[in-house]
This record gives C-alpha cells, structure tokens and sequence, in this order.
C-alpha cells in the first residue's frame, strides 16, 4: 500500500515538474518571440561600426555649415524617426514635430530625462534637469512665476537696461572686440543678479572664472581621475558651492530674522514676492510644512545650474543675431530704423528708458529677428528623453528603456516647415504667424519643461539689439559657427564698431 502511495506521488511529482517546464520554455520562447515582435516594430536605422556607433560621422557634421546633414541623410533612408547609435548609446532620433511634441509633454509617466554621463555627474541626482513629477512641476512653477510677475519685470528691464548700458559704453574705446566675450559678460551678470541679486565685485568674478571652468566638463569623456576635464570641472563645481551656499545661508538667516521680528499679515505678504530665486525658494520653504520644504544643497545647487543660460544659450543668441544681421544688411538696416523710431519717441515724450512693454511688444521686427534667429542658431539643437515603458507614437514604437532624441534642429530646418529654411528671413515671422508655442518652433523646448525664463531671454536679446543699433555700427571680420559640442563661434566674433553720431 504504501509502495503504491510513494507510485502515485512519484508520478504527480513528474508530471507537476513535467508541466512547469513545459510552462517555462513555451512562456519564455514566446517572450522571445514577443521581443523579438517588439524589435521588428523598432524605427528602422543603422547602429554603425562596434562601440563607435555612427558617432564620427554625427560629430563631423556638427564642424559643418549644415549641421543637420547627419539628421537629413538617415531621414531620407529611413524615414522621419528612425535609430542610430552615437555617443555611446543605441537612440532612436525624431525629426518629426508631432513625435517630438509627444515626448516633451509626457514627462514621468513616459519619458524621463536622459544626458551624457558627463553632465549627470556634473549636475547631480538633484539637478532640477533630472527631477520628476510633482516636484518638478513645484519647482518649475514657482521660479516661472516670479519671473512673470510686474514688480520683477519692472525691475529687471531696468537692471538689463544698466547692464548693457554700462558694457556697451566701453565698446568706444575698443579697436577690435569679441562679440561672444562681451555678451557672455552681460549675460551672465544679469543671470546673477535675477538668481542672488550679487552686483559686480568679488563675489561676481569668482562665479564668472569658476562656472567657466565648471561649464567646460557638461560634455566630456566622463572620467574622474585627476587632471582630466570632468575632475577640473568637479573641483569648480566644489568653489561654486562653497560661494553659492554661503550666500544661501545667508539669505535664510536674514529671512528668518525677519520673520520672527514681523508677523505683519500685509508685510508677509509683500515679503512672499521675492527680490531674486534665492528668495522665492527659500520663502515657499519657509512657509511650507517641513515635509516639503526645499533642502538647502537642493537649493543651492540647483541655483548654480540655472546659471547655464548666461554662459551659454542667451550669449550666443546674442552673438549670432550680430552676425546674421553683419550677413544681411537689408535686415539690419529695418531693424535699426524700428529702434531709432522707439527711442526718438522716447526722448520726444521725456518718458526715459523703454519698458518690458516697449521692448516685448513695442518692436514687432525686433522680435521677428530673435525669433529667426533662435530658429535659424539651434543653440538648444536636441532634447534627450529614456522610455520608461514601451510606448507607439504616429504608428513609431520605442521600447522601454530606450533613448530617444528629439531633434528640435531638423523640425526648424526642415523645407515642409519653413520655406528656404536656411535663409535668414524675419518677415517670415509675419506670414506664417507661428509662435513660440508652435509645434514647429520649439528653442525653449515644449511640455512641463519648457523653459521659464523664455520671455527674459527675448527680453535681453531685445535690450542689447536696440542698445547696439541706435548706439553702433560695426564691421564683422569672417567668422565660421561650430555646433559641437556647443555651439560656438570659432574666433568668436570679432568687430571694429564705430559710434553713431547723436
């Protein structure tokens, strides 16, 4: 009896191991078979040589006049999206509007951030480039707050005013000037003061050489060892934090001081508008419960990432609207006739410096300019995004985990979107009627991440243009634009101004 119990177990012990392995290789053969079903759907491309990838030929294009000839080549062999492999890392690439705007309004849920290692390391798992959800939504929408608000926009198109006003001035005394140097100075010196309120001085021209050294490593082999590129931009990174974090510090002392000695409803409420980002990040702290209140490092750190535009984006803006208008005369020409126009008013009607209102919506051709400009320079030339699960755009499939690059430059100059896309053309702003929030138009980027300080970057741009112009003219020397890894001029614009008779 028990022999034939001890049968009977034996035998439902084999056919119980029997079915689990037959479940086992029929699920996994078709989760082969799934994945390899997945695969197939994948945009079609080519990966390139072995570890290379097609990353020689993506960074050659980028020491050319069309940069976007790597973009334009695989498109025409594949399609609009399609895969690739550069920089180390297997990307499918989009060159299509509609695809891209998909994957920059889908944040978290579908797409996160994705960078070069070089600048996670740089930035930190805390960069405001990195966050998700509904923290990052906070922090977006508080700092795009402030700088919508009429006291800081007032305030701001004075100190902007002030800045150009006083480095321009020096442009007399100069027989041959840079053009990137000069507006990297400007710029930055405005960022400063929006981020800390730090004024010229010690302070200032530490920050300038130490986020120049800092800025260098955001695209570089990311090694560590001593004397290499990223190791130099670390040790900056550390100054930077030494020097930010002392006036952070600073700041919520005094804040706090300030609070204890005023309880005044109508005070806190003034106080709650902030004179800079430092303010409005420590404030929300203040008044948040502890659960959210924004961590000092966070702070601090996240202020000296929002230094990048005044080193790179906003000065180059500046430097290439120079050279686009050295290249078209007819161009310059209306722009300085706009300008002069405003500023005669201005000195007829006794009304002083123009407003944000004079500059944003007062110079209608001076907007034209920038935006043609930003259209045409492709500083911001692509946004990297991973798939955090496998997800179908316009009949394209990306799976899970794969990297996707959306290519603003190929949508800006593609010939289905702008006619003669090459062509330095503001008017066409006036027959196309598209807007920073075209799907076609995107140098801010697009979705929850599109940039809060768009309108202070045009407001700028537009300050230093009708400063220059009704102040200047110039000869620009011959000059070539490198758009990798950045986009640089490559004697960085050299001039001979002379000043306009008043």
């Amino acid at each position: 009896m028990d022999q034939l119990v001890f049968l009977w177990m034996g035998l439902i012990v084999v056919a119980a191991t029997s079915f689990w392995l037959w479940w086992f290789w029929s699920n996994h053969d078709n989760n082969k078979k799934k994945k390899l079903h997945l695969l197939h759907r994948v945009p079609k491309g080519n990966k390139g040589w072995p570890v290379l990838g097609e990353t020689i030929e993506f960074i050659a294009s980028g020491y050319t006049s069309q940069p976007v000839s790597f973009m334009e080549k695989r498109r025409s062999q594949y399609g609009k999206v399609f895969k690739t492999h550069i920089l180390g890392t297997a990307i499918i690439v989009s060159t299509d509007a509609e695809v891209n705007k998909v994957v920059l309004q889908n944040q978290g849920n579908t797409f996160i951030p994705a960078y070069p290692k070089s600048i996670t390391e740089l930035l930190g798992q805390n960069s405001i480039l990195q966050i998700n959800g509904a923290f990052h939504k906070r922090v977006h929408a508080l700092i795009g707050g402030f700088l919508r608000t009429p006291l800081f926009k007032a305030r701001i198109t004075q100190a902007i005013h002030h800045s150009v006003q006083l480095n321009l001035a020096s442009w007399s005394n100069m027989q041959l000037l840079y053009v990137q140097d000069q507006a990297q100075k400007i710029t930055f010196e405005v960022l400063v003061k929006v981020l800390m309120s730090v004024g010229p001085g010690e302070d200032l021209n530490s920050l300038k050489v130490d986020f120049e050294e800092f800025i260098k490593g955001l695209i570089c082999l990311p090694v560590k060892l001593p004397g290499t590129r990223l190791y130099k931009s670390l040790k900056a990174k550390e100054r930077l934090l030494k020097i930010v974090g002392r006036i952070v510090e600073e700041r919520k002392a005094a804040m706090e001081n300030r609070n204890n000695n005023n309880n005044n409803d109508d005070d806190n409420k003034e106080r709650g508008v902030g004179n800079d980002v430092v303010d409005v990040l420590l404030q929300e702290s203040y008044d948040s419960d502890e659960s959210r209140r924004l961590p000092l490092d966070f702070i601090t750190g996240n202020i000296i990432e929002m230094m990048i535009p005044g080193e790179e984006t906003v000065p180059m803006a500046m430097t290439l609207a120079v050279k686009y208008l050295s290249d078209n005369p007819v161009v310059l020409d209306h722009l300085r006739e706009e300008n002069m126009e405003l500023k005669k008013k201005k000195m007829i009607d006794n009304l002083g410096n123009c407003t944000w209102t004079d500059y944003m919506e007062s110079l209608p051709f001076t907007q034209n300019v920038i935006s043609e400009t930003l259209r045409i320079a492709n500083i911001i030339n692509g946004i990297w995004r991973k798939a955090v699960k496998d997800v179908e755009i316009k009949g394209y499939f990306i799976p899970k985990n794969w990297c996707v690059l959306a290519s603003l430059i190929s949508v800006h100059m593609d010939e289905e979107n702008y006619e003669n896309p090459y062509e330095f053309n503001p008017w066409r702003w006036e027959k196309t009627g598209t807007t920073v929030n075209s799907n076609i138009f995107t140098p801010f980027g697009g979705g929850q991440r599109l940039c809060p300080g768009l309108d202070l970057s045009r407001l700028e741009l537009a300050i230093f243009l009708h400063q220059l112009v009704t102040k200047y003219r110039w000869i620009a020397e011959k000059d070539e634009i490198v758009h990798f890894p950045t986009v640089k001029m490559k004697r960085k614009l050299p001039i001979r101004v002379t000043s306009i008779s008043t």
